[in-house]
């Protein structure tokens, strides 16, 4: 159908539509290799995605495995910040493919411990020019990230979305094979919405919900260790029990880790705030 989603199940059309049970999803560049697609996303703004998208990718290469980040949210990316490639641009090239056309590609950034990464920032002559561009055009940024970038032998991605349900998100449910998402929530009383509205997303697009993290917690007075609930206490154990979801962190503001994202030395950070989350997402190749 023309107005298809590649949400099959939730369709009128389910069982008689002709592109039903098609692999709808974007072909990656020639000679690259992404075994698992995960998706860090929320259903409102501020609440921390590419923290999250950062320790998780981090904490999943130190454990051996080749990790890869690709950052769709074009408009505000943030993940070189982090990292510390706020001056690094991408490099191209061209291959020769089987039938002897030829075809561009570039490479991703490799930050210092080895993550792969691709960034909007990366193609902007500064990293301060804004993107003004409209959906369908960011949309297709996203995909490109995913058909035009030689990903070299990945285990795991973590694609690190913008807020809300709207046409990046989408884009990256239907392009890329998502195999799961983590979704990210504060502990204000406004995460009942955060959530569902990212799990019904979800569920929409048959992309399976890996589990919930909090950030924002907590913070841990400096002088008694005592913890203090700034925005009150979490109702996310509640939430993660209507849908039958499991809480795999809960992260507290901290003024280490703040000073490393800023400084770009998000690999010095050796916490184990997702080390559970981590767990999870690495039992997925184990499987295989």
């Amino acid at each position: 159908m023309a107005d298809c989603n590649g949400a099959c199940s939730s369709c009128s059309a389910a069982g008689s539509c002709s592109s039903e049970k098609k692999d709808l999803h974007e072909k990656l560049c020639a000679g690259s290799s992404v075994k698992k697609v995960i998706g860090v996303v929320s259903g409102k703004g501020g609440v921390g995605k590419s923290l999250v998208t950062n320790l998780l990718a981090c904490k999943v290469s130190r454990d051996g495995y080749r990790t890869a980040i690709l950052d769709a949210d074009i408009t505000g990316p943030s993940i070189p910040t982090a990292f510390g490639l706020t001056q690094e641009k991408v490099q191209s090239g061209v291959m020769t493919c089987p039938d002897g056309s030829q075809k561009d590609f570039i490479y991703p950034v490799k930050s210092e411990k080895g993550v792969q990464i691709m960034s909007m920032n990366f193609l902007l002559p500064n990293e301060t020019d804004p993107v003004i561009w409209r959906g369908p055009v960011i949309s297709g940024a996203v995909r490109q990230f995913w058909t035009d970038v030689l990903w070299e032998d990945v285990d795991f991605m973590f694609v690190d979305c913008p807020p809300g349900t709207g046409d990046v998100p989408l884009t990256v449910f239907q392009s890329i094979p998502v195999d799961g998402i983590i979704v990210v929530s504060s502990p204000q009383q406004l995460v009942r919405v955060i959530v569902e509205k990212a799990v019904n997303m979800a569920n929409m697009m048959n992309v399976p919900v890996l589990g919930l993290i909090e950030n924002m917690s907590y913070v841990r007075c400096p002088d008694c260790s005592k913890e203090i609930r700034i925005f009150g206490d979490s109702n996310i154990d509640g939430i993660a029990k209507d849908f039958g979801l499991e809480v795999l962190a809960r992260i507290p503001i901290e003024r280490n880790m703040s000073i490393a994202v800023d400084n770009g030395e998000i690999e010095s950070l050796d916490d184990d705030y997702v080390d559970s989350a981590a767990a999870k997402i690495e039992a997925m190749i184990k499987k295989v």
